[in-house]
Parts: structure tokens; C-alpha cells; sequence
């Protein structure tokens, strides 16, 4: 039996990319800050935290040496204690920005070879005739936010305000997105889900990757918490991607978390939803007892990035990496003779970084399974790689972009 599975571990960077000065992000390394942090306890937090970072079973697949490929040095506890039994290496990306769908559809085997749009960092960002025209065909008097804010840190500040005037929370990153936040039982859920459908089209124009919905629920400031009916309205690939290709060759395609949403739904399959990383991962399991011969399983793992690394949480983030780590093998005691699993990144989002925006770095690729001969694979000139490896274990034919490792 031939399977290939690949886990997209958002976020988890381990090392500035050779263009990282262009983005501000020249010294950024998410995994080596990490455990940086976590060896000289800069990581504990209210008692919850103790110690080294501890991944025993990443460094035996080969983290600490990718990291070593990507910027000299294995991080404090990365070390394995013998030879990695994975292949591994690191990848630089060559797509534009460091966004989400960037490097996934990189990954899939489709760079963009395009500039996204952002808005500027003012206030209000907004063109005044995109708020109008959304506000016209959404039948809201209005909106609130229009500037660049963290998630959680709007919600708090004007949730309440939200919730009191029906007006929707609009605001922005140093990516390319529009994202509206609205409260699930005041404003609804569906009513924002429809407010973003048409919001979509409306930035298009102006080369915004995505439009997110960002449901929210509580009562007031001190108990607002986000939802995972968070919904990404992506524009399409401007190719076919990996997962297209196995659909059109017929192949099973199991997508679990946010993927079908970061590919537009075009070829994503079957789809498995669930809220945390912890879910994730038993959707995965889930997936793959289900997944046919030649098939093709893709997660993405959200909590790296969004819960710990946009807010800047590094104890969070280690705690996130060791659970993780700790559920490995029930992964590898599911895998079939003939499996490929490939471990690896989007993009970085350093916790000890300033701001709260992703990073500009390298990216993992640790790749096993019961028949993968272990050893490096180098530093990879593209993301692409990735798909051009599993296109080559699935049989598929070659992509136009990538080399197989």
C-alpha cells in the first residue's frame, strides 16, 4: 500500500529565510527562540512551565539537524541522541510574503508568482468605498475596527461596543487579509458568514488572499473567546495543485482542518473539520484508517500559529510543540508498509518576536515512514519540493515545479 500524508505544522519556522531583511524579519527562528527560552526559563509561566524544551521524538525524526541545515546551530534539547531515523532537511520558500495560502499552495506545488495586496497601516486602512459597498450589500450601518489589530486584542476592545450597535469588527494584518470578527448569537453566525461571501469580491480587486470570518461568543471583555467556526474565503490557486492532481487521477484526498478553505475547496476531497490541534489530530488518525490505497492526506495543525504565536506566547507555543510530539507514535504505529509521511511549515511566527505578525523564515521538512531510508535531504531551494516528492511516491506525473528528495 502507497499513502502519503503531509502535516502542515503552522507556523513552526526554525530560522530567518535568506530574504528575511525585506520583511523585518532578519534573525527571526521560531523553534530555536523557543527553546532558547524555555532553556534559560524564560518560557515559565504562573508555575504552568519548567524547564527545556523536550521533543524526543521530532529530534529523532530530525529537527534539531534540520535546524542545524537552516542556521548553524541545533536549539537547546533538539539533540538527537543517534542518528536522525527520518530524512530531513529545510526548505526556503520562494513565493511572495510569508501568508498562509502562500506557503501551502508552495507546498502543493504551486508558487505564487504574483505581489498580494495589503492594506496600509493607517486609520482608518479601508478604502471608504470598499466599507461603503460592504456595508450597502451586508445591510449594516456600519463597522468598526478598520485598522490593523491583533484578533483577540480587538475583540476585547470592542466586542462589547460590537454587540451593542450590530456593527461588525473589521480589521487587518501585515498579511494579505480582510477578517471580520462578529459575535455568534448577536450577530449570528450565518448572517457573518454571508457578510464575508460578499466581501469577498469586493476585495478581489485589490489582491487580498483572504477574507476571514472570525465568530466570536461571551458576554463582555473578560470572557470573549473565539470560536472554531473561524471560515477562510481564499481566492483559488492560480494553478492546479497536488491535491488537484490526485483528484483528476482519481486518487482518495482526505483534507483535515483548514486546508479546504486555504485551497478554495479545489481538490481538498474529503473534509474533516475540528477545533484544535489536539482534534486535529484525531481527525488525522480518523482520516487515515479511512484513506485508500494511493491516497493522499493533508492537515494543517492551527494552535501553532494562531493561539501561541500571533500572541506572542512562547511557554504556550512549547507546551503546543510537546503535545504534539508526545502523539507521534500513535501516528506511526497507523502507517502502512508503503507510507510517506512528510512533517513540515507554512511560514514562521516567532513568539519572541516584535508585533504579532507571522515571520519570513525556513521551514522543516522531516519526512518517514516504514520503508523511508533515513539521512539529510539539504536545504531544499523551494517548498515545492514537497509536493514534487509526493507526487513522484503517489505516481502521479511530475509537477511543474519542485525536485524530488
Amino acid at each position: 500500500m502507497t499513502r502519503a500524508i503531509i502535516l502542515v505544522l503552522d507556523s513552526v519556522g526554525i530560522g530567518s529565510a535568506p530574504d528575511a531583511a525585506l520583511y523585518g524579519d532578519e534573525g527571526a527562528d521560531t523553534v530555536g527562540h523557543i527553546a532558547e527560552a524555555c532553556a534559560r526559563g524564560a518560557a515559565d509561566r504562573d508555575g504552568l512551565r519548567r524547564g527545556g524544551l523536550c521533543l524526543p521524538h521530532l529530534s529523532q525524526l530530525g529537527l534539531g539537524e534540520a535546524c542545524r541545515l537552516a542556521t548553524g546551530r541545533v536549539p537547546p534539547g533538539l539533540g538527537a541522541k543517534s542518528h536522525p531515523r527520518g530524512r530531513y532537511g529545510c526548505a526556503v520558500e520562494t513565493s511572495k510574503g510569508k501568508d498562509t495560502p502562500s506557503g501551502h499552495w508552495e507546498l502543493a506545488g504551486v508558487p505564487v508568482p504574483f505581489e498580494w495586496g495589503y492594506f496600509p497601516r493607517t486609520r482608518p486602512c479601508f478604502p471608504p468605498d470598499l466599507v461603503a459597498e460592504l456595508c450597502r450589500r451586508a445591510d449594516v450601518s456600519g463597522i468598526l475596527g478598520n485598522c490593523h489589530a491583533s484578533g483577540t486584542a480587538i475583540i476585547a476592545e470592542l466586542g462589547e461596543e460590537h454587540m451593542r450597535t450590530g456593527r461588525p469588527i473589521c480589521y487587518t494584518s501585515a498579511d494579505s487579509v480582510f477578517q471580520i470578527a462578529a459575535h455568534e448569537e448577536s450577530f449570528g453566525l450565518e448572517r457573518l458568514y454571508r457578510m464575508c461571501e460578499v466581501a469577498r469580491p469586493l476585495v478581489d480587486p485589490l489582491c487580498i488572499g483572504r477574507v476571514i470570518a472570525r465568530p466570536f461568543v461571551g458576554t463582555s471583555s473578560k470572557d470573549f473567546l473565539r470560536t472554531g467556526n473561524r471560515r477562510d474565503y481564499a481566492v483559488p490557486p492560480p494553478a492546479p495543485t497536488l491535491l488537484d492532481r490526485a483528484t483528476q487521477h482519481g486518487r482518495d484526498v482526505v483534507t483535515v482542518g483548514k486546508i479546504a478553505d486555504i485551497f478554495a475547496h479545489s481538490g481538498t476531497g474529503r473534509v474533516l473539520k475540528a477545533n484544535g490541534n489536539v482534534a486535529l489530530f484525531d481527525r488525522t488518525l480518523e482520516g487515515l484508517a479511512s484513506l485508500a490505497d494511493g491516497g493522499l492526506l493533508v492537515t494543517n495543525f492551527i494552535d501553532f500559529d494562531t493561539i501561541h504565536g500571533h500572541r506572542r506566547d512562547a511557554a504556550g507555543y512549547a507546551d503546543a510543540l510537546e503535545t504534539f510530539d508526545a502523539r507521534l507514535p500513535q501516528l506511526e504505529a497507523a502507517l502502512d508498509a508503503g507510507d510517506l509521511v512528510v512533517m513540515t511549515a507554512d511560514h514562521g511566527c516567532d513568539p519572541t518576536w516584535a508585533g504579532t505578525d507571522h515571520t519570513r523564515e525556513q521551514v522543516p521538512i522531516l519526512a518517514f515512514g516504514p520503508s523511508v531510508t533515513a539521512g539529510p535531504i539539504g536545504r531544499r531551494s523551494t517548498f515545492a519540493d514537497v509536493a514534487a516528492t509526493i507526487s513522484a511516491h503517489l505516481g502521479l506525473p511530475p509537477m511543474l515545479v519542485g525536485t524530488p528528495f
